[in-house]
């Protein structure tokens, strides 16, 4: 008799829905009230001048104007200092 072997099922196959992280507004670009700037999992990226951290480590700003990144070094809970990138927001007028 000729047939196949029932085809089982397997464990692997899956995988999650991705969560689009990362850089939305660029340096130099517009946003306004509330904008969402950065989407990221713990801080690689930190808030500066009008820009607030959401529960999520998501940066955000408070009020309208241009996005600025700049370099900073920062002392970790090491006691080590780290370069690190500040987001800032210039109000517009």
């Amino acid at each position: 008799m000729a047939h196949k072997k029932a085809g089982g099922s397997t464990v692997l196959g899956r995988d999650s829905q991705s969560k689009r992280l990362g850089i939305k507004i660029q340096d130099g670009g517009y946003a306004k009230v509330g904008s969402i700037l950065i989407r990221q999992r713990g801080t690689k990226y930190h808030p500066g001048l009008n820009v607030k951290r959401g529960k999520d480590d998501t940066l955000f700003t408070i009020v309208p104007g241009i996005v600025k990144f700049t370099q900073k070094k920062l002392r970790k809970f090491n006691n080590q200092l780290k370069q690190t990138t500040i987001v800032s927001v210039i109000p517009q007028k």
